[in-house]
């Protein structure tokens, strides 16, 4: 990059100053009309430098997922403080590598070793090749002949850990290593009676077994990776009731694990598992490999430039339903707010199946169908692991769509209804994922539906959704602020199926 500066007396804090870009808006200097006029010309190449970092700041380099916001609450200071060589985004995600100065104000933290990848911890396409049932058979240890009790019937240990991996798209390699890890489960057998009833650390009596050990550790990991990903969790808290500020240049993934285990060891028993001989990490390479490597194939996860593709709203043209529910949880309780909820017309009180359809926000392909979820591959290659995906939940299963299914927009995947998980009305929940990543409703790629952009609020299930002057307030039972018509659109051009 090469920057010309005009006068005989530009001295090296101008050029700093001016190469230097903030995450603010950009602002005209005042003296800049009398440098364009002076003469000679000079040309000057910044070279970054250690000695160009600006006083008390320290070097940062951006990684997938961040934006000005959540770098700025990771390092306890206002997005305006944050300077670079390169412009900053103000809104949207910043390039992944860019180098970013921070204010060097925070005191003792966590260590600031990036261990675990993101792409190991959600259910990223580093993960597409591995086949869990297959693995746990191989190891014959206690889980490969486990199995439990469910609504059911009797259900192995492995295809449970598949279905709480899937809905939640968390990584099944590491919860494989968590279970090892703190159990023995995987290649062995449990050592003790703890062991074998509590099997990821989490002892508490109504907690045993492998679907609620799992469903524990899956909650934690989710608090963890969204906490830091949206920049409301910047300490630990452990038993004993200490704390520790987490370094901010840590990592979603690597914070996901440190949250997990901070909520069952102490400090000292907690460094142990991550730094100490025989720690987490290295169980995960003894059972999976080089977990690196993996993750250089795939990572970033949000490479640069990527954009939200076109969605519409969830229903046809001109209806009108309700906006019920803005950005909340995408799937348990402790996951992250990457879900927005909409009625149809009420029809009766209570549960029931509507008769309205939902219908397809983006043409598609249905990989997943049943229990009231539908999940469609916007991409089209069969992974809800890679590319965007969307999640509809609460989606009748008379009159759905079914597996294998490819959607253009407006087709209808199904009536809305209470099916799956809780829900005490008719409606529907839709929410988005990228390369396994649940995408923050409010964030860098912002929740945009027939160009109602969603934002949050600080009361559970409020929020809204902002189309120019428009705004339309979500509210759970409904009133006249929360009535959202779908504008009267031109008919989209269909998108071929991959399979036609």
């Amino acid at each position: 990059m090469k920057i010309r500066f005009l006068g005989n007396a530009i001295t090296f804090s101008l050029i700093l100053s001016i190469y230097i870009a903030a995450c603010s808006p950009p602002a005209m200097s005042e003296d800049m009309s009398e440098v364009e006029t002076a003469t000679p010309t000079v040309t000057v190449e910044p070279t970054l430098t250690p000695y160009l970092i600006p006083s008390g700041y320290i070097e940062y380099s951006a990684q997938s997922g961040d934006t000005c916001d959540t770098v700025a609450l990771h390092f306890g200071t206002e997005p305006i403080e944050i300077q670079s060589p390169e412009l900053i985004p103000i809104e949207g995600l910043i390039i992944p590598g860019q180098t970013l100065y921070m204010p060097d104000v925070l005191g003792e933290t966590t260590p600031a070793d990036i261990l675990l990848p993101d792409s190991e911890v959600v259910y990223s396409p580093s993960a597409l090749d591995f086949d869990i049932l297959q693995f746990v058979s191989q190891t014959e240890g206690k889980l490969s002949k486990y199995k439990e009790v469910m609504t059911r019937g009797s259900t192995p240990g492995a295809e449970i850990m598949i279905q709480l991996a899937l809905e939640n798209s968390i990584n099944p390699r590491l919860l494989l290593t968590l279970l090892e890890y703190h159990g023995g489960w995987v290649l062995g057998t449990s050592q003790t009676f703890e062991q074998s009833r509590y099997p990821m650390g989490f002892i508490k009596q109504d907690q045993a077994g492998i679907y609620k050990q799992t469903g524990w550790a899956i909650r934690q990991l989710l608090s963890g990776y969204y906490g830091w990903r949206a920049g409301t969790l910047t300490e630990l808290t452990f038993p004993d009731g200490t704390s520790q500020r987490l370094a901010p240049n840590l990592n979603a993934g690597t914070v996901a694990l440190m949250y997990l285990l901070a909520q069952i060891h102490e400090p000292q028993v907690w460094t142990e598992a991550l730094y100490g001989k025989n720690n987490v990490l290295t169980v995960h390479e003894g059972l999976f490999g080089d977990y690196l490597a993996r993750a250089f194939k795939v990572e970033p996860l949000f490479p640069s430039g990527i954009t939200q593709p076109e969605l519409q709203l969830p229903f046809l043209p001109g209806e009108t339903w309700n906006y019920t529910c803005g950005p909340h949880t995408a799937w348990s309780k402790e996951g992250p707010p990457a879900a927005l909820d909409f009625a149809p017309p009420s029809e009766r009180p209570g549960c029931g199946n509507s008769i309205k359809w939902t219908t397809a926000a983006a043409s598609g392909l249905v990989v997943r169908a049943g229990g009231g979820a539908v999940v469609i591959d916007l991409d089209g290659d069969g992974f809800e692991q890679t590319g965007w995906v969307l999640l509809y939940m609460h989606v009748a299963n008379t009159g759905r769509v079914q597996v294998g299914d490819w959607l253009e927009v407006d087709d209808h995947v199904g009536h809305p209804s209470c099916e799956g998980g809780s829900s005490s009305g008719i409606h529907v929940h839709i929410a988005r994922k990228y390369n396994g990543e649940w995408v923050l409703a409010e964030g860098g790629l912002p929740f945009v539906l027939s160009g109602y952009r969603a934002y949050k609020s600080e009361k559970f299930c409020e929020g809204t959704l902002e189309k120019g002057n428009e705004i339309i307030y979500a509210f759970p039972w409904g009133n006249y602020k929360t009535s959202i018509t779908r504008p009267e659109e031109e008919e989209v051009e269909p998108t071929s199926s991959p399979y036609s």
